[in-house]
């Protein structure tokens, strides 16, 4: 079988994914790059060898003969590069947030069914083994029917990852609500077994906008090179050369009612000391919580007898590091995505629900500029359903 020519559009940072999917002579290899940086560039030359073509210009790479595109570039540049994919006939990987409106995610989603090509999200947190663990003990039934849920994210990397680029600004990210927080609506989405109706939300720039120290205003999306952070520095007030322009939250309370009935909530503070998501999920006969965020193991309790504090939970449930990036969870979905743009078939990622996601995370950031008034999430076009549930 002849190897799935593919190519790459955001080479530098998420782009490194697509090195999993690089296996020459053993079905999918990466023939070409595309990014805007000549460092990134030469690493791509240095990564996929001296025959890899290389072109700052995502037009030039999409006329090439090629099977399909990972789309990782900034969000705000999602929509129009995986919609000029798809209408070049590629399968598509499209990073998560599918988009930074809900209009954006609508109109990729019918560039995909207009033209047939397949389009795959990489909601990579649908395959962390911690999650998929989760999912399989609500699944069984070990806490009843799932009632509420909610998920803590304590961002601790927030300064240097988001506050210091193009995150942190509206015009490119909307908000990091949607930004960081579409992985976790789309896990609490698929834990609890359905999509957000109505959310409302909370929110403010409490700590990171008072810092003085700015890079030099370009107008134009700052680049940042996470290589050279310093992990050491603390307390966030201590941080230097921020975005020149900050105006998204560095807090944000989310509130959400799911389709049938459940009642959700999401928390996010990129100010905090240390780095991780906590999700609990309480049904009518028990409760679940991850202790560990997956990349250092983790352990998965389960609470489902009556009595007071009882922190190891009732049963506990080891979940092991897998290898590769994110907890194991990048070698996966890539190998999931190779598999679909070849064969097609059910996958652990849907677009309809990436849209979800999105459209449950633009309308909180919309409601907690706007004094947390309650806003109805618009349900995706029947058509559009029917047909991406037919595409598996």
């Amino acid at each position: 079988m002849d190897d799935l020519k593919i190519g790459v559009i955001g080479a530098g940072g998420r782009g490194k994914l697509a090195g999993y999917a690089h296996k020459p002579g053993k079905g999918s290899r990466i023939v070409a790059c595309c990014d805007v940086s000549d460092r990134w560039l030469d690493d791509a030359r240095k990564s996929y060898g001296d025959d890899i073509a290389l072109t700052h210009d995502y037009r030039e790479l999409l006329d090439m003969a090629l099977d399909a595109v990972f789309v990782t570039t900034p969000d705000f540049l999602h929509e129009e590069y995986a919609t000029a994919a798809l209408e070049a006939g590629k399968a598509v990987y499209l990073e998560k947030p599918m988009a930074i409106t809900i209009a954006g995610c609508d109109r990729i989603l019918e560039a995909a069914r207009r033209t047939g090509s397949r389009l795959y999200l990489g909601h990579n947190m649908r395959h962390m083994p911690f999650v998929i663990k989760m999912k399989e003990l609500i699944d069984s039934g070990a806490i009843g029917e799932v009632k509420t849920a909610w998920c803590r994210h304590f961002v601790g990397n927030g300064p240097d990852f988001y506050f210091k680029d193009w995150h942190a600004e509206r015009r490119y990210s909307t908000s990091l609500l949607l930004q960081k927080a579409a992985h976790d609506i789309d896990v609490l989405h698929w834990l609890c077994g359905s999509f957000s109706r109505r959310v409302t939300a909370m929110g403010d720039l409490m700590v990171l906008g008072k810092i003085e120290s700015r890079r030099p205003d370009t107008g134009l999306p700052q680049p940042l090179d996470r290589e050279s952070l310093d992990w050491k520095r603390w307390p966030p007030a201590a941080h230097e050369g921020m975005n020149p322009v900050i105006d998204v939250e560095d807090v944000s309370l989310m509130l959400m009612q799911l389709d049938n009935g459940v009642l959700a909530s999401y928390q996010q503070c990129h100010f905090t000391p240390d780095y991780w998501r906590n999700y609990t999920v309480i049904g009518s006969e028990g409760r679940i919580e991850n202790d560990g965020n997956g990349e250092q193991g983790t352990t998965i309790k389960l609470w489902n007898q009556r009595h007071g504090w009882c922190p190891e939970g009732d049963v506990a449930y080891p979940v092991d590091e897998a290898a590769g990036g994110h907890g194991g969870a990048d070698p996966n979905i890539v190998a999931e995505f190779v598999r679909f743009a070849k064969e097609g078939g059910a996958t652990q990622t849907s677009p309809v629900a990436a849209r979800n996601s999105v459209a449950a995370g633009c309308l909180a950031a919309q409601s907690l500029r706007n004094g947390s008034v309650p806003l109805d999430v618009p349900r995706l076009d029947d058509a559009l359903i029917a047909y991406f549930d037919r595409q598996v």
